[in-house]
């Protein structure tokens, strides 16, 4: 359930980030009250990404120690991440920021679009391998349950040979009682004949 939480988190992240190197990324060819403007929407927006760590992070350490290492590791470069745009959030607000320094900064903008876009490639690579994992597991329960029924199918064949098998034994049983009987009676017939002769 965490790692879905930690999933839903991440999605949340991702989507605000990109939408936070957007202003920023429009704030430097913007100036007076506009640019005022869309910096103090960016600076809320980090707020709210701090805030989305923080919760990936939790979920992260209350995880299997099996997922956690890789989630804590993502956690971490959203940090990273964050802390590059509040780096160049405080670079663009302030008085002096030249044409250079602005360029860079869009440069930099790109290379971080680039690597959020890097890192949903993997998450996505990610869940493709688990549903072929999951897909297999799939198949390989079916083909246990098919040679189960095979193994039924056999069992129920033996009971029917063994049934059929007593039945035979029990009539051959009765014929052999009633040859006996016979026998028994014709030697009492014998008998008497003999004797009252």
């Amino acid at each position: 359930m965490s790692e879905v939480l930690f999933e839903g988190y991440e999605r949340q992240y991702s989507e605000l980030s990109s939408n936070l190197a957007r202003k920023y990324t429009s704030s430097g060819l913007l100036d007076g009250e506009q640019k005022k403007q869309n910096i103090s929407e960016v600076k809320a927006g980090l707020e709210d990404a701090e805030a989305l760590i923080r919760k990936m992070d939790l979920e992260a350490k209350s995880l299997q120690p099996s997922v956690k290492p890789m989630l804590l590791s993502k956690v971490r470069e959203y940090k990273s991440d964050l802390n590059n745009l509040k780096s160049e959030v405080k670079r663009i607000t302030s008085a002096n920021l030249n044409a250079a320094a602005r360029d860079e900064l869009l440069k930099l903008r790109m290379a971080h679009t680039k690597m959020v876009s890097a890192v949903q490639r993997g998450r996505l690579l990610m869940s493709t391998e688990r549903l072929n994992q999951s897909s297999e597991r799939i198949k390989e329960s079916r083909r246990t349950m098919l040679e189960l029924h095979g193994v039924d199918d056999n069992i129920i064949k033996s009971k029917m040979i063994l049934t059929s098998m007593s039945r035979m034994m029990s009539k051959n049983k009765w014929i052999i009682c009633a040859i006996v009987a016979a026998l028994v009676l014709a030697i009492i017939i014998i008998l008497y004949y003999k004797l009252s002769h």
